[in-house]
């Protein structure tokens, strides 16, 4: 098993100090990623906010990553995400891997990018946060 930020380190461009180097996109700006976090019932909920591609993708993978190592179930609201990337889609593969991780009520435009590629028979998606983590 490899850990996400050895997977996702060569996609990650950093500058000296290891922050993540933006670069200009061309066409439409992508909504600003967030990650806010909480628990509910006995399970820790991660919820996003934005577009996430290689150069948006650290916060949330900060998250899950400390979530996985710390709770037995790590649940993913991932109702807000409007872009997600083959680097979005790694993370949860590898956050999966690694422990008990539920996708809940993905966007149409997530849930599009999992049925294209067979994770969406991988990861287990609910839909809501009440019937993730009463599992």
């Amino acid at each position: 098993m490899v850990p996400w930020d050895e997977a996702v380190s060569p996609t990650l461009m950093s500058d000296a100090d290891e922050k993540p180097t933006p670069r200009r996109a061309i066409g439409r700006v992508p909504e600003q990623a967030s990650v806010y976090q909480y628990e509910y019932r006995g399970a820790w909920v991660v919820t996003a906010h934005g577009s996430f591609d290689m150069h948006t993708v650290r916060p949330l993978a900060d998250a899950l990553k400390a979530a996985v190592g710390r709770h037995p179930k790590v649940v993913l609201d991932a109702s807000g995400v409007t872009f997600a990337d083959s680097t979005f889609l790694n993370l949860l593969i590898l956050n999966h891997q690694t422990g008990t991780l539920r996708v809940v009520s993905p966007s149409r435009q997530v849930r599009r990018l999992c049925e294209l590629t067979g994770v969406d028979r991988v990861l287990e998606v609910r839909r809501t946060v009440e019937d993730a983590a009463d599992l």
